[in-house]
């Protein structure tokens, strides 16, 4: 679910701010998206959970090297409340993130691979305020994008693959057992 929510945050996040950034100079941009929806599957369980969220960045798309290949960097701040609607028990999910192109590469052909860093802190709280959970540390995944014949135009690409190349590296409480002994305990 984590994940999830932090490939949809940085999906937001890319289509938010690719629209300006065939511009010559670094364009810096801030974004803001409210997110509210009910998931009627909480975790697999069948549990009808209402998340409510906000999630608010800023990132910075420029030209590097001799190719003026496009590099993204952002950082982003995604809140959630998670309350499950018959009980009304909650949690609160905060995380704090920067993911940032370390690489781009064009492989000819009609494609690019772009190797991401996602480094930053996942943390769970009870109604209460209290820390039930955590996730820090760092990710390491390879895009492999088709670029629609424009290398350095990511108004028109497209992502082909997704692989990780580094599992993260701080504590992984598993967010669907922390998140259900609070909403949904035995």
């Amino acid at each position: 679910m984590k994940t999830k929510a932090v490939l949809v945050a940085a999906v937001a996040a890319t289509l938010a701010i690719s629209g300006t950034a065939s511009a010559a100079p670094p364009v810096h941009e801030t974004f803001h998206e409210d997110i509210s929806d009910t998931d009627d599957d909480f975790c697999g369980t069948g549990l009808s959970i209402d998340v409510e969220g906000v999630v608010n960045g800023r990132g910075l798309i420029r030209a590097r090297g001799q190719e003026g290949l496009i590099y993204f960097a952002e950082h982003v701040v995604v809140e959630f409340t998670y309350t499950n609607l018959v009980s009304g028990a909650s949690i609160t999910t905060v995380e704090r993130s920067l993911s940032k192109d370390l690489k781009v590469v064009d492989n000819g052909g009609g494609t690019l691979t772009v190797v991401v860093l996602a480094t930053g802190n996942f943390t769970m709280y009870a109604a209460d305020g209290t820390t039930i959970g955590r996730n820090p540390g760092q990710v390491r995944f390879q895009l492999l994008i088709d670029h629609g014949g424009t290398p350095t135009d990511p108004e028109d690409d497209e992502v082909l693959d997704f692989q990780v190349l580094k599992e993260s590296t701080g504590r992984s409480d598993d967010f669907c057992a922390v998140a259900l002994a609070v909403l949904a305990p035995a």
